[in-house]
């Protein structure tokens, strides 16, 4: 019954860089481990272009681009496809773990996407609450194992930022019970849980993050999802204070910026230079079973409605009903200034693009 304003922001103040996007699928994983380097699907670059040039991206960066060939093949693809719209993102070799010579052999996979074009290294939340010792079973794998410290210095050498997903929402590692304000959610995707004696506290996950980017200052770490911090923006400004090395994206996470709009955009302001434009878009049909990430026009517009105008109560995500949690959000009604570095200027720095 709420009358309030209702403004339509068919394109952005400013061309848009859409740092987190996953337009290729791994063949083969279990336990969200890779087990080689094939991948199964590419999304059509020619069915995505259109509605990039709709929505004034200038470019979709590709986080999930694989390994090894498949990696060399996604690259190619999309590099002849529309050169200079797509950039493509190498991943973890985890399927070579099990090698006695595991740090060496990753840092070579991670010198030889340098050298076949990727732009930086995405880790899923594999690390922490996937990896054991043994394929299926043994101790969790740390993040802050310091067999990986060869892959974040190479990634330094290189220049690679490391976009890197810690833990999830706060809400998946409590129990999913009548206090859980992602109830819904959770009963629909009980995988998605990770409370419980078999998995580390999100408290944890985020201290073995921070460990992992003080022990390599030299690196880049992009912090996806807000830090999966966005419940806690107190907590994620000391990380970002301490640790000048880091940067953080929106994706996915605008239903909890946008639910405390004042903290939000006081957060965006002071680290305005560090925070990057991202969607997590993933387009269909796999993007149909996650509404809040499905790649369409309307997800575009609620990005940007969301970060340039000050409207009221409106829904996060392109879907019927609240996917994340029963909540509504507000808009930040960012300055052209600010807008103009979340939406492109700090990832065109990053990435290097001229």
């Amino acid at each position: 019954m709420l009358g309030g304003t209702a403004t339509r922001v068919e394109v952005p103040r400013f061309p848009v860089i859409d740092v987190h996007t996953h337009l290729t699928w791994m063949r083969n994983t279990r336990g969200g481990v890779s087990l080689g380097e094939d991948m199964l699907q590419f999304a059509d670059p020619a069915a995505l272009l259109p509605l990039m040039d709709r929505k004034h991206i200038r470019c979709m960066v590709n986080l999930t681009g694989g390994v090894g060939r498949g990696l060399e093949d996604s690259i190619a693809r999309f590099n002849h496809a529309a050169p200079g719209r797509f950039l493509t993102m190498t991943e973890p070799s985890f399927h070579l773990f099990g090698e006695g010579n595991y740090p060496a052999l990753q840092a070579d996979a991670l010198e030889h996407a340098a050298l076949a074009g990727a732009c930086g290294l995405k880790l899923l939340k594999t690390l922490g609450l996937y990896l054991r010792e043994g394929i299926d079973s043994g101790a969790l794998v740390g993040l802050d194992d310091h067999r990986f410290d060869p892959m974040w210095e190479t990634c330094a050498a290189f220049g690679l930022p490391v976009f890197l997903h810690t833990a999830d929402p706060l809400a998946f590692f409590t129990p999913t019970d009548r206090h859980n304000e992602r109830y819904e959610e959770l009963a629909q995707h009980p995988d998605w849980s990770f409370y419980g004696a078999d998995y580390p506290s999100h408290a944890q996950l985020m201290a073995a993050r921070d460990r992992v980017i003080e022990r390599h200052p030299r690196t880049t770490f992009v912090l996806l999802h807000v830090g999966n911090q966005g419940e806690r923006l107190d907590d994620l400004e000391a990380t970002l204070a301490r640790y000048p090395n880091t940067m953080v994206d929106i994706s996915a996470r605008i239903g909890e910026l946008g639910r405390q709009p004042r903290r939000s955009r006081a957060f965006i302001e002071r680290y305005q230079d560090r925070v990057l434009f991202g969607t997590d878009a993933v387009p269909p049909p796999y993007g149909d079973s996650v509404p809040q990430q499905l790649l369409c026009d309307e997800l575009y517009e609620i990005y940007y409605r969301f970060l340039e105008t000050e409207d009221e109560y409106f829904d996060y995500a392109p879907s019927a009903s609240p996917p994340q949690g029963r909540w509504s959000i507000y808009g930040l009604g960012l300055s052209s200034a600010i807008l103009r570095k979340v939406y492109h200027d700090n990832a065109a720095r990053l990435l290097r693009l001229d």
